[in-house]
């Protein structure tokens, strides 16, 4: 059954059968202005293959794309997504599927032709009349679905009409095509997921234009994810005079203060849903200044994704919600949004689609001042040895509205405290790089959202070493929540960390044992996550920051602390340089696999466990990976530095290789033992 939107957009929710079989009897027609099929080899191929995938994966529903239609009676005239739209017709008759609607290209016969014949038997016949591309196309799909025996299954076919799903996009009979046509040839492609999320919620506001207007209007400035919002949406009455707070209360006050500057503004025409759904900020109401300094970063996150975010954070609130459901993927983005505002209606409705407005305006301003983003000049080869992270809140360091000043600086002006929290952050981000496993981010904007001083940045930093501990303790280290390759569960996160819409950091697991969970090498370990690494790194950093930095003048001081990490001295500046690089991904064993055939005392076990591990760069990983530990030793604490350095991906590893010279090249059982207690030791506190 098609989901239809609640309002008067022409939005629909359709399955594959009720495109091609719907009861109603219906024309799929492509006009003459719309080219060729043209889809190739590798295009249909991909179709074939995600479907199958989702059916595999046992998805309830795979969205495969919009299809856009202008209605001429029982005409559809298919304005956009006719590739797609033809290609499920030929995918449909190599498996053998009989339906009632049809699909026809106007005045071009051969196409036609070529539809008409697919999977007859006397299609040779007429060849010669049909379009080479969509007979091609047909024994494209023919030939990859035979290859994976998916012709003559009745599961696929049936997943294939019932549970893959297009979004129907009909434009209104009323609309101006010449102005949608204009607008689609400019962009070169179809209506983005986010785009359509976009005309479904300003839709909603239709019997309000200024809201309409202003929802737009803070979309467009929050779209924008590599720049800093204050930039973007230079509005005093939310920022301050100074474009560094978020002062608003709630959506009411949001609307009510934007609303009447739209009053005090120059009367603009109304725009329709179709320009809204296309806007740009500036066209709508300009907020910035003209020769404004344009500030950009890389964000850590998309906007479809960003979106998902917002919209989970928002629903906390709800009774019934339960976010272990809620799926942090932007492939589900139509059906979570879908979700969220269907059984909502009148001004309860209008309401919720305000407060989303509210919610996504204040997220972004804290996700830009707060959150680390990553230095748009760090894939510079020059700059590659530093940190790419930046933690920074801007500010309009002069009031004086002629002046476009706007600069972002650290977010606190404690180095060590800055430190931390840059690190921490960091941390997270590369541990949690993909899109679905954000969770931290989500958390991170709860604790912002509720904060009542955004400027205590102690209790900023109090929170994120809570969440780090609760990760390792309650989850990592808790088997309740790990498979069998000690991978956390889906919903270990949300399960330990959410309570009744807030961050719960209150440690649950009493028998925390590291050995019990991740072994000793006595036996093969079942996998130790990037997370573990990652935070133990975090922990060396924070002991030479924290603990002796200020006596490291002093020799035994200096000795006493290296003695805890189980070497002797090397360089400090090792300490200070670290940062959390990106790359680190690649799991390295110190003393390498390859060479395990020639030892006497190491095994498959003894090597496998977190003494011989280190997470390092994958760089370094592929060029010395069967390197005996002396040969690393040697190599990577090569004073030349002809060897890149890998301690600024790994404290840990360089821990091990100074413990390894220590011992004259020695690296035996002995040595891997010793070195995971002590680092097991720091890890635990």
């Amino acid at each position: 059954m098609a989901k239809k939107n609640n309002n008067s957009l022409p939005l629909t929710e359709q399955s594959i059968n009720e495109i091609y079989n719907s009861t109603d009897l219906v024309v799929y027609e492509v006009p003459i202005y719309q080219r060729n099929f043209a889809w190739e080899k590798e295009q249909i191929e991909a179709m074939i293959n995600d479907v199958c995938d989702a059916w595999k994966a046992k998805k309830e529903t795979y969205y495969i794309g919009t299809l856009v239609t202008h209605q001429k009676e029982e005409v559809f005239e298919v304005i956009d997504g006719q590739q797609r739209l033809t290609t499920i017709y030929i995918i449909l008759k190599a498996l053998g599927v009989d339906f009632n609607n049809r699909l026809t290209y106007r005045a071009r016969n051969k196409s036609d032709m070529a539809l008409k014949y697919l999977g007859e038997e006397n299609a040779n016949d007429f060849k010669s009349e049909c379009d080479d591309a969509i007979m091609e196309g047909y024994k494209i799909a023919k030939d990859a679905l035979e290859n994976q025996e998916l012709i003559g299954n009745n599961d696929y076919t049936n997943y294939f009409l019932h549970h893959v799903h297009i979004i129907h996009y009909r434009v209104p009979r009323d609309i101006n095509l010449n102005q949608y046509f204009e607008v689609m040839n400019s962009r070169g492609e179809q209506l983005e997921k986010h785009e359509i999320v976009k005309a479904n919620l300003i839709n909603k506001l239709s019997e309000d234009r200024e809201s309409m207007r202003t929802f737009a209007q803070i979309w467009d400035s929050c779209a924008n994810m590599n720049r800093y919002i204050q930039q973007k949406f230079q509005e005093k009455a939310i920022f301050g005079n100074a474009l560094d707070c978020f002062q608003i209360k709630d959506y009411e006050e949001l609307f009510n203060q934007l609303n009447k500057q739209d009053d005090e503004q120059p009367k603009q025409k109304d725009l329709s849903i179709i320009e809204l759904i296309q806007s740009n900020t500036s066209e709508i109401k300009k907020t910035g200044g003209d020769k404004e300094e344009i500030i950009s970063f890389q964000s850590i996150i998309d906007f479809p994704n960003f979106l998902l975010i917002v919209l989970k954070l928002m629903r906390l609130d709800e009774e019934n919600f339960i976010p272990q459901e809620f799926i942090l993927d932007d492939k589900e983005l139509l059906k979570a949004f879908d979700e969220a505002f269907r059984n909502l209606k009148g001004i309860e409705l209008q309401n919720r689609v305000k407060q989303f407005a509210f919610y996504l305006l204040k997220a972004k301003f804290l996700l830009d001042n707060y959150i680390v983003h990553i230095d748009r000049h760090a894939e510079d080869k020059k700059i590659q040895e530093k940190s790419p992270w930046e933690l920074k809140k801007g500010k309009k360091e002069n009031n004086d509205n002629n002046k476009n000043d706007f600069s972002p600086n650290n977010l606190s002006g404690d180095s060590l405290l800055q430190k931390k929290l840059v690190h921490k952050l960091s941390l997270l981000e590369v541990t949690f790089t993909p899109r679905q496993r954000k969770n931290y981010l989500l958390y991170c904007l709860i604790y912002l959202f509720k904060c009542d001083d955004l400027n205590d940045f102690a209790a900023y930093d109090d929170f994120l070493e809570k969440l780090l501990d609760k990760y390792l303790k309650d989850i990592y280290l808790n088997p309740k929540e790990l498979n069998e390759k000690n991978t956390p569960s889906p919903n270990a996160f949300d399960g330990r960390l959410l309570r009744d819409g807030n961050v719960y950091l209150e440690i649950e697991n009493k028998d925390i044992d590291f050995v019990k969970v991740f072994g000793d090498g006595t036996e093969i370990s079942k996998g130790i996550p990037l997370f573990v690494f990652n935070y133990l790194d975090y922990k060396i950093w924070k002991k030479y920051a924290t603990e002796r930095v200020e006596d490291f003048k002093k020799e035994a001081v200096k000795t006493q602390f290296f003695d805890e990490l189980g070497c002797t001295p090397f360089d400090l500046n090792e300490f200070q340089d670290f940062y959390f690089s990106r790359t680190r991904r690649s799991l390295e064993h110190y003393f390498p696999q390859a060479n395990v055939k020639n030892s006497k005392e190491l095994d498959e076990n003894k090597i496998n466990c977190f003494g011989n591990y280190a997470m390092i760069g994958s760089a370094a990983n592929s060029a010395g990976s069967n390197w005996s530990p002396k040969v690393k030793c040697d190599r990577y604490l090569d004073s030349s530095e002809k060897i890149d350095r890998v301690s600024v991906s790994s404290l840990k590893f360089l821990i091990m290789m100074q413990k390894c010279k220590d011992g004259d090249g020695k690296w035996d059982f002995e040595n891997i033992q010793e070195h995971q207690k002590k680092m097991v030791d720091i890890l635990l506190g």
